[in-house]
């Protein structure tokens, strides 16, 4: 889920937030003219959009026309290491600099993300959502910048662990014990808290990935 709405006039932002949000998804063909009648942009915006996040990886070739990248087993292996070690400091620092307020709108938000559970779509935006909020209460603006590239590149994977049966209670429940890890202001357990999460996410997206395999 996107943070910020972008302009009526960003092409980039707009495919950018067309992907992220799953309008796009990986493998899809992105069509220059279709592109500009959706969003009601002129093509060479779109035209040069599109060279951005070809150049940025977010697109691939195939053949003369442009997709949607998707990450490989090793690339996905690759980016839970560098997300689960930066928001595990994030989860620490937030623990260090968050304010009372900011610990309470992460218990809100843990409440109704139970409303989204029969729906895995809204609940992985809700997801998001919660995790981006840890980042700002880090309080390191280099930090959160490094993080909003992983998510960006989150947006490749084809799947959400939260769609396997029961992965959204026990989430949330998980979610939970950071943001109390959080309160009482202790650093190491909010980040083991948060790694330990990632971790099962992890183990659950390499089974949902392996089902997918052997259902074939």
């Amino acid at each position: 889920m996107s943070i910020d709405v972008p302009a009526a006039n960003d092409a980039y932002g707009l495919i950018l937030n067309a992907i992220d949000t799953g309008i796009y998804k990986p493998g899809n063909r992105l069509v220059e003219s279709e592109l500009a009648d959706r969003f009601g942009v002129s093509r060479t915006p779109i035209r040069e959009a599109l060279q951005r996040l070809e150049t940025q990886s977010m697109l691939s070739r195939d053949g003369r026309s442009l997709i949607v990248a998707s990450l490989d087993h090793n690339q996905m292996a690759e980016l839970y290491t560098v997300r689960t070690a930066l928001e595990g400091l994030a989860a620490e620092l937030a623990a260090q600099h968050a304010a009372t307020e900011e610990v309470k709108v992460l218990y809100a938000m843990v409440e109704e993300d139970h409303a989204f559970l029969s729906n895995p779509a809204r609940l992985s935006q809700a997801n998001r959502r919660f995790h981006r909020q840890i980042h700002l209460a880090s309080h390191n603006q280099f930090l959160v910048q490094q993080l909003d590239l992983v998510y960006r590149s989150m947006a490749l994977l084809a799947t959400t662990s939260l769609s396997a049966e029961g992965r959204g209670e026990v989430a949330l429940a998980e979610h939970l014990a950071i943001v109390q890890a959080i309160e009482a202001r202790d650093g190491k357990a909010a980040s083991k808290a948060l790694r330990d999460h990632l971790s099962i996410a992890f183990q659950t997206r390499l089974r949902i990935d392996a089902g997918a395999i052997s259902a074939d």
